[in-house]
């Protein structure tokens, strides 16, 4: 009987000595889902990850995946996934072609046999099939790491950060290719540190310090966001934050990209505000209500 959930983690915890990476971690994927996990580097992404893909053991708690408990059934759950480090971990010496050649032989299999299955992904490497992996571009690298990923036609698919440190072109490109990849019926277990990606998943976690501050869809993440949000800026957008942050009215302040993000009190007056701002010395201030987004939720959550 095939399970309901790809992926079920109950209470999961992982010690470092004195430092707790997770801290009863609790969440399911479900069977053909693409599920991110979205959080900063140190919120324990990557300890999660080789827990689930059996390269460590939880000092608390128990997790599945394709119904398999990861301590007890690690050879069977190495057999059903697919894993794609946050680092570039092919050979850098071998050829494209030697590289999928290699991860082919580890699980059986000829690269011809799965051809149909990558050949999507494939097709954009082909014509560089004898070129050094490590002479690859980013983008590059990251095709071929996802189809070594994908030979063995595995059930799971773990990908940790994948669009770190590649162009924003590339970026768009990978998350197509995962959503076809979810066509074909792959559970995705994806994490990242943009927050602008977790708006292609069908339901997210956002993860801080080993801890998650809530799981849900996108929508119903940004519909958690309760409080009036405006956008500030002007020529000193530094004394703009310091300023915002002693103002009546204004709950917190944090930059967001081009401006600052004010989350503020119900009846906050943004014109009075404005004027004195200018009062005071400041140029070309704007003060103009924003929709918020997953990044306002993620930084409300970590203040409470």
């Amino acid at each position: 009987m095939i399970p309901q959930n790809a992926i079920e983690v109950r209470g999961l915890t992982k010690r470092y000595g004195n430092l707790t990476a997770l801290e009863q971690i609790t969440f399911e994927v479900r069977r053909g889902e693409l599920f991110g996990l979205i959080g900063p580097d140190g919120a324990g992404k990557t300890t999660l990850f080789r827990l689930l893909a059996t390269l460590l053991d939880p000092d608390e708690g128990s997790a599945t995946v394709d119904g398999f408990d990861i301590v007890s059934q690690y050879r069977e759950i190495r057999s059903r996934v697919g894993y794609m480090p946050g680092r570039f971990s092919l050979y850098a010496d071998l050829s494209v072609a030697e590289n999928l050649d290699f991860f082919a032989a580890l699980f059986g299999v000829k690269v011809r046999e799965a051809y149909d299955w990558i050949a999507p992904i494939y097709r954009q490497i082909e014509p560089f099939r004898k070129r050094r992996a490590g002479k690859l571009s980013g983008g590059m690298k990251q095709k071929l790491a996802l189809c070594c990923a994908l030979i063995h036609r595995p059930s799971v698919l773990f990908l940790d950060e994948p669009t770190t440190g590649v162009d924003a072109v590339s970026r768009g490109e990978f998350w197509d290719m995962l959503s076809d990849l979810k066509q074909k019926g792959i559970s995705i277990l994806v994490s990242t540190p943009y927050m602008d990606e977790a708006c292609r998943c069908d339901r997210i976690a956002l993860c801080n310090n080993g801890h998650l501050l809530g799981v849900d869809t996108p929508a119903g993440i940004v519909a958690r966001f309760d409080a009036p949000l405006y956008a500030l800026s002007g020529d000193d957008m530094y004394g703009l934050l310091l300023e915002a942050r002693r103002a009546e009215g204004v709950k917190e302040c944090y930059p967001f990209g081009a401006a600052h993000h004010l989350v503020v009190a119900e009846g906050f007056d943004a014109r009075a505000f404005e004027r004195l701002l200018r009062q005071r010395g400041f140029g070309s201030v704007t003060v103009e209500p924003v929709p918020a987004g997953i990044e306002d939720v993620f930084m409300k959550l970590m203040q409470q």
